[in-house]
């Protein structure tokens, strides 16, 4: 039964390796589509790993406005901008709709790292007969480094500059807690309603694990290297899993309360039931156990109402290493059972901070259309890994409730359950 203060989801946006826009993105979820590439936006012949989800579509001087802002942001803040304008399009939310005092917005941002070409000519300065000279790196980033060189590189300018664009006045935060980050800042977007302090609110997502510097940084460690069969190397869950696969991409969705939506006649694509996060503070030191998750998933659905046969299916987090999926697995089986599990980053890598909004994306579209997507990849499954994955053809006939889920090696994990409209 609905009610006015139920939060509704009535737009997104996505800027995704296997499409830009809900149409081509959910095009290429049903047809199974790969957007893991070799990478080419760069010089990458010197890293362990060459492929990764590389959106290769996107122009960002026709998606960013005005295009003098493009100085100051970033390839992850770029990404975020886009999708910003995709949901609120797709929302219907044209100027004047909103009060600007009622609409804000929440993103989910990672760490942003420095473009090479920005600090390249400072290091150059810096290297005297050969060898790195400190003391002369303050003087010489001075005078090498644009004024205004760390805009872009803060993780809180996504929401401002889609605020700016948008006349968004009301609540503005960022959330920059890694790969929870998404999904946390639609659970505070919708809070943000539920306590009245907006009627609208864009809650995004946005990550580039692609940039160079970032690649370098984290290594390769974790990675895939599959490079022989790259649109295979992204397999959760799976017995011949060998690593994550980096990717880039940003998503947006437009949430209100029930009242104002149907107040000004939007569509209504989904609802927000319910969300949770829990933190197992001695993972980084010890591994992840998959309590935090576990906890996460119970407080969700518990607080959602609906009891585990009532669940449609999970959209898992599904990093494709070894120890995470292992660890998530044991803990989504020992709160739902054999409930469904979808996991997309097969399809598009993984995203960052950028992930959770996508991903959820994908189970919201499925719940319109009646289907839970298969997960690519998924051939032999992992004893260790006791879920139902869904592979090969979409699985059709369950109840039209979601419950999206990430986690991070720092112990954070955060479950937001959906449902159709």
């Amino acid at each position: 039964m609905s009610s006015p203060d139920e939060i509704v989801i009535t737009g997104l946006g996505v800027v995704s390796p296997i499409g830009i826009g809900r149409a081509a993105f959910w095009d290429s979820i049903v047809a199974g589509t790969s957007g893991i590439r070799p990478l080419t936006s760069f010089d990458a012949s010197g890293l362990a790993v060459r492929f990764g989800g590389q959106i290769v579509d996107f122009d960002p001087k026709l998606a960013v406005r005005p295009r003098k802002s493009l100085k100051v942001m970033s390839r992850d803040i770029q990404l975020g901008f886009a999708s910003a304008d995709l949901a609120i399009a797709d929302a219907g939310l044209a100027a004047g709709t909103v009060a600007p005092e009622r609409f804000g917005i929440v993103f989910g941002s990672d760490m942003i790292y420095a473009d090479i070409e920005d600090l390249e000519s400072t290091y150059r300065r810096s290297v005297i007969d050969g060898r790195f000279d400190y003391s002369s790196w303050a003087e010489a980033i001075q005078q090498e480094v644009h004024p205004l060189w760390l805009l872009k590189h803060l993780p809180n300018m996504t929401a401002s500059h889609v605020a700016i664009a948008h006349d968004a006045r009301g609540p503005n935060n960022s959330i920059v807690l890694g790969d929870v980050s998404g999904l946390l800042a639609i659970a505070e977007a919708a809070s943000v309603i539920r306590r009245g302090w907006a009627d609208v609110m864009l809650a995004g997502g946005t990550g580039c694990r692609l940039h160079p510097t970032a690649m370098v940084a984290r290594g390769a460690a974790q990675l895939s290297h599959r490079g022989d069969d790259f649109e295979a190397a992204s397999r959760p869950f799976d017995l011949d899993r060998d690593g994550l696969v980096n990717s880039e991409g940003a998503g947006t969705l437009v949430l209100e309360s029930r009242r104002h939506a149907e107040r000004r006649g939007a569509t209504i694509l989904g609802r927000v039931l319910a969300t949770a996060s829990r933190c197992e503070p001695r993972a980084r030191w010890h591994g992840l156990s998959g309590s935090s998750l576990r906890q996460a998933i119970r407080a969700a659905r518990e607080a959602a109402g609906l009891a585990v046969a009532e669940v449609g299916h999970v959209n898992a987090h599904g990093l494709s290493t070894v120890e995470m999926d292992r660890a998530e697995a044991a803990a989504i089986a020992a709160e739902l059972g054999d409930v469904p599990v979808t996991a997309p980053k097969a399809a598009f890598g993984h995203l960052g901070a950028g992930g959770g909004v996508v991903e959820l994306m994908a189970s919201l579209l499925a719940l319109g259309a009646g289907v839970v997507p298969a997960t690519r990849n998924y051939q032999t499954p992992d004893p260790a890994c006791p879920v139902n994955v869904v592979r090969g053809e979409p699985l059709t006939g369950r109840p039209a409730t979601a419950i999206a889920v990430n986690v991070c090696t720092t112990g954070q994990a955060v479950a937001v359950v959906i449902a159709g409209a």
